[in-house]
């Protein structure tokens, strides 16, 4: 069985972005208005996401689930994790960067997809 071919994007969720989106909001929206000018959240999203664990959830008592044990164990982390990734992109805020199109987001699900199977069948 391909679990990509049957995977849609909203089979699954993972909490931890969700709750780091708005941490990121919130922690940016406390600062001045001319130093977040520079300041990319998505960058700033990104770090903070590749320092957390991620909480998958496939159904709705999943997705409570998760959202509870994030809230209850995650909370503090996410609030750090944000916070350092904003003093990482301010300390660089002139860094080129580019951001994933379409087809390379799709790539790099395939790949992942790939290495998935390769693992089950490992």
């Amino acid at each position: 069985m391909n679990i990509h071919a049957s995977l849609s994007p909203h089979t699954y969720h993972n909490i931890t972005e969700t709750l780091v989106a708005k941490e990121v909001e919130r922690q940016l929206a406390a600062l001045p208005a001319a130093l977040t000018h520079y300041i990319n959240p998505i960058q700033v999203a990104t770090y903070a996401l590749n320092r957390l664990p991620a909480l998958y959830a496939a159904s709705t008592e999943g997705l409570e689930h998760q959202q509870k044990r994030a809230t209850k164990q995650l909370s503090a982390q996410i609030l750090v994790a944000v916070r350092r990734g904003i003093a990482a992109v301010q300390r660089d805020p002139l860094k080129r960067s580019t951001p994933l199109d379409a087809d390379t987001l799709i790539e790099a699900q395939m790949i992942l997809s790939d290495l998935e199977t390769l693992q089950w069948s490992a």
